[in-house]
């Protein structure tokens, strides 16, 4: 993301509109490997000084009591912990700087402006809790095992948004982690990679700590599975995961591929934030976007656009999607009684740049088909939400055991917004199949089922709107933030009483 750093912002214009014209920015990620961003809920605290973020913050001079009543972390107060990053990164690279330079949104219409960024990818999850916890006035400590041997800007721009907050980086093979550790109230492992940090630096400590781990896993890939990233998995407070299928996953694989046992395992869905539910809710701001968007990538206002919005690789299942699309055009040629306005795909988190086999042969087979005119790439970008305000479906194609939580999809829910998912993973906990949208199966066999489900939503509003509206309805039921707090919550009063009880029975 080659830009300033990501920060959720908020700036107030100058009267004289016609002399300050705006830029609208809405910053949204992407699923758990796409365009993900530095989301600081925390830096828009209200004049009252009553609500900051996610969480309402009672005044310094108010009692334990109030804050515990208003806050489900404020029981996290003064507690000391410690957050183990394998590394720090958006999507485990720096291609995630690159912009489109073919959308500039710009507006004179607005008094506010609100950036406003959301986190995805495991670093920058971690990230949000730490500004959480530091928002209801816990001590964070972050350490990040993985780091570039020379200068990374991105480590930078992410290190001073930390320290910003007041969390404090430490070098994670320094004594004071070590010393940090023992000290704690809670460790936080952050990934399943960040098992390696515990014997490369605890050492003969590691027994002392483990009983305090809380460790949160967002992989759904078999390569993980390897005794000397998570030997110590079975002994630690709990493990936190993002969806029940890959908590279920995770349960068998260690099973059967090491003969070990998960420990407590708690499965917490992620939310949508305040932030983001103001933007998507703000009719105007999305019609304006919408019309930008479009008019930048040749779509007319009553096209149907279908978009997927992930980087691109083979697991996130472009490719499928394509051959889907093109045999849905295929469909509608040979079914003269349909009547389809021109239909448009567009992928969000492309990146030519890196001139991959996998890249080429999405662009060859537009260009074999000829669907240049009707398919679009956009390179990954911190500008997502635009596209969720100009795309009329969401397609979800994740591969094998598909997505293991996928925030993209609440967040398109938001949009109201139907979206069409593999019947894998975590999708299948967000979307109600024919409610809030359509299901197929991953793999070459779900190209023709996702053909069919083009069309059908191709050609019928309806059904469209409908679908949008349910899946707006289970967000705000199950997916915003303040669902996501009191489910971390509840799970961080268990782990420390785990750690409790634990020291008291070794003393």
């Amino acid at each position: 993301m080659g830009k300033p750093s990501s920060t959720s912002v908020w700036v107030t214009m100058m009267q004289k509109k016609k002399r300050w014209p705006l830029m609208i920015l809405l910053f949204l990620s992407v699923s758990t490997v796409g365009m993900i961003l530095v989301r600081s809920a925390f830096d828009s605290c209200s004049i009252s000084g009553n609500r900051c973020g996610r969480f309402v913050v009672e005044k310094q001079e108010s009692s334990d009591v109030k804050i515990r009543s208003a806050n489900p972390l404020g029981f996290m107060k003064s507690k000391l912990v410690l957050l183990v990053s394998h590394e720090l990164s958006l999507s485990g690279d720096n291609s995630f700087l690159a912009s489109d330079s073919r959308v500039e949104l710009k507006f004179s219409s607005f008094q506010v402006m609100k950036l406003v960024c959301v986190v995805l990818g495991g670093p920058l999850l971690l990230m949000e809790l730490a500004f959480l916890l530091r928002g209801v006035g816990a001590e964070v400590v972050w350490t990040t095992n993985q780091k570039p041997v020379e200068a990374d800007g991105v480590v930078n721009v992410l290190e001073h948004k930390m320290l910003d907050r007041g969390v404090k980086v430490i070098s994670a093979k320094s004594q004071k982690a070590v010393d940090t550790a023992l000290k704690s109230d809670l460790v936080v492992l952050n990934t399943a990679v960040a098992g390696k940090w515990l014997d490369a630096v605890l050492k003969d400590n590691v027994p002392k700590v483990l009983p305090k781990i809380l460790w949160w896993i967002h992989e759904m890939r078999g390569h993980y599975f390897k005794a000397d990233l998570v030997k110590h998995l079975p002994f630690v407070a709990g493990a936190m995961i993002d969806s029940h299928a890959t908590a279920e996953y995770w349960k068998n694989r260690t099973h059967d591929r090491l003969g070990i046992k998960m420990p407590k395992t708690y499965v917490v869905h992620l939310g949508n934030s305040k932030e983001l539910m103001e933007v998507a809710e703000d009719s105007f701001a999305k019609k304006v976007l919408r019309e930008q968007v479009r008019e930048s990538l040749g779509v007319q206002s009553d096209d149907i656009l279908f978009g997927i919005i992930n980087s691109v690789s083979r697991g996130k299942g472009q490719d499928l999607f394509l051959r889907a699309f093109h045999e849905s055009l295929e469909i509608i040629k040979e079914t003269k009684k349909l009547e389809v306005p021109t239909m448009h795909a567009v992928v969000v988190g492309s990146d030519m740049s890196a001139q991959t086999k996998f890249e080429t042969e999405l662009r060859r087979f537009v260009q074999e088909k000829q669907l240049q005119k009707v398919v679009h790439f956009v390179n990954k970008t911190m500008k997502v939400a635009p596209y969720l305000a100009a795309i009329d479906v969401l397609v979800q194609n994740s591969q094998a055991r598909g997505e293991c939580f996928g925030r993209i999809t609440i967040e398109a829910m938001a949009f109201k917004l139907p979206v069409l998912g593999t019947a894998a993973g975590g999708t299948m906990e967000i979307v109600v199949n024919r409610t809030t949208g359509l299901l197929h199966n991953a793999g070459k066999e779900g190209v023709l089922p996702l053909a069919r489900n083009i069309v059908k939503l191709a050609t019928n509003v309806e059904m469209r709107t409908t679908m949008g509206k349910k899946g707006y309805e289970r967000v705000k039921e199950m997916f915003m933030e303040h669902h996501m707090s009191h489910r971390i919550a509840s799970v961080l009063r268990e782990v420390l009483q785990h750690a409790k009880v634990h020291s008291r029975t070794t003393k």
